[in-house]
């Protein structure tokens, strides 16, 4: 119980630390540097979400890309249609479509584009989560089609140039719900939300993670065919964290969008779905914490690298994922996690007679006893 409550209370200061860092940084930061920290947030919304399914539940997307391109899809189409002020969107016209496709009128409304934005990655992942887990289908079987998925998603964004924009993807927006985009007190207000959103997606996964779905999810991780035979139904579960998963990679594409300007197939393709998985893998898998942090620092050392080595900072981000990897395999929080427990552990030994030493985690007993006392 007291190391229980130690965890939490570190989570709690842990949280709000960041929680104050963020709130701070425009004091600190560019214009520039300030866009470039909010667009690195969406991604970490984003991480968090793959973190669930990856690190916790064992499920290994390579296509999350496609999660966080359609919810991007669905705002840019709405500050498209404002920013067209009555007319057909520009790249229509020069395609030869003469009249507004059925399937843009519902973005016309902001509401209805930031509803859709969720519902519309919650009902992709639905479609091939239950097709895929009822089937059990995982591991590597899995993360192929989840790759097929963004191959497919991609060909056909890029293929109906006259509905999509085709490769330049949708951009040249206005404003936002009376907003001038590019002014900088708009950009400020953004990134504040972002902030915000970051705040209560972070509580929302340290939530789920701690909760006894947690509990059952990490099980699924590690024995899925052990939880089926003590009473559990892994279809739903997994389905179900999927699915949540992609409504917050839908999330972080409208933030995203919002702040960069622009969303094109490009930036829903194999390559930025398997970096979203390295933020996770580089930050610490199944700890939340790490996939915010891993998606933050990834990313700025990205900008980092490419402004001070415009040759060379492929090469450094691939040495960077190689010393990860090699050196640091649980990610830098799960590093760290580590040594902090393995100091506390050998303070305890020293300063606790044996008898009063933790005991180890209960894992499925845990889970087998819960049930059987409910």
């Amino acid at each position: 119980m007291n190391t229980l409550l130690s965890n939490t209370k570190v989570k709690i200061a842990l949280s709000a630390l960041l929680f104050i860092l963020m709130l701070l940084a425009p004091a600190f930061l560019s214009e520039f540097r300030l866009s470039l920290l909010g667009k690195f947030l969406a991604y970490a919304i984003l991480a968090m979400g793959l973190d669930l399914i990856w690190g916790y539940t064992g499920i290994l997307s390579l296509g999350h890309g496609v999660y966080f391109g359609l919810g991007a899809y669905c705002m840019a189409m709405h500050l498209k249609l404002v920013a067209s002020n009555g007319q057909l969107p520009d790249f229509m016209s020069w395609s030869g479509v003469e009249q507004l496709p059925a399937f843009w009128l519902p973005f016309h409304s902001a509401g209805t584009a930031m509803l859709l934005a969720l519902l519309v990655p919650v009902a992709v992942a639905f479609v091939l989560g239950y097709l895929t887990f009822r089937n059990r289908i995982r591991g590597t079987f899995f993360s192929i089609l989840s790759q097929a998925l963004v191959i497919i998603t991609i060909t056909l964004f890029v293929g109906q140039q006259g509905y999509t924009g085709g490769t330049n993807g949708l951009t040249n927006f206005d404003t936002f719900l009376g907003l001038k985009l590019g002014e900088p007190s708009t950009k400020l207000t953004l990134y504040y939300i972002t902030v915000v959103v970051v705040g209560l997606v972070l509580l929302l996964c340290l939530w789920l993670a701690s909760s006894r779905l947690g509990k059952i999810l990490v099980a699924i991780r590690d024995a899925e065919n052990r939880v089926r035979f003590i009473g559990y139904n892994p279809v739903a579960y997994k389905v179900f964290i999927y699915c949540v998963s992609a409504a917050l990679a839908g999330l972080a594409g409208v933030l995203f969008v919002l702040q960069e300007g622009i969303i094109s197939p490009a930036q829903m393709g194999i390559v930025p779905s398997i970096e979203m998985v390295l933020w996770v893998a580089i930050g610490g898998r199944a700890t939340i914490f790490g996939a915010l942090i891993g998606a933050v620092l990834t990313n700025s050392a990205k900008t980092t690298f490419s402004e001070a080595y415009p040759e060379w900072w492929p090469i450094l981000m691939g040495a960077m994922f190689i010393i990860v990897t090699l050196f640091l395999p649980k990610g830098i929080t799960g590093t760290v996690k580590d040594w902090a427990a393995g100091r506390s552990r050998h303070t305890g030994e020293r300063a606790a007679p044996a008898a009063l030493k933790p005991a180890p985690p209960l894992g499925f007993a845990e889970l087998e006893k819960s049930q059987q006392g409910g």
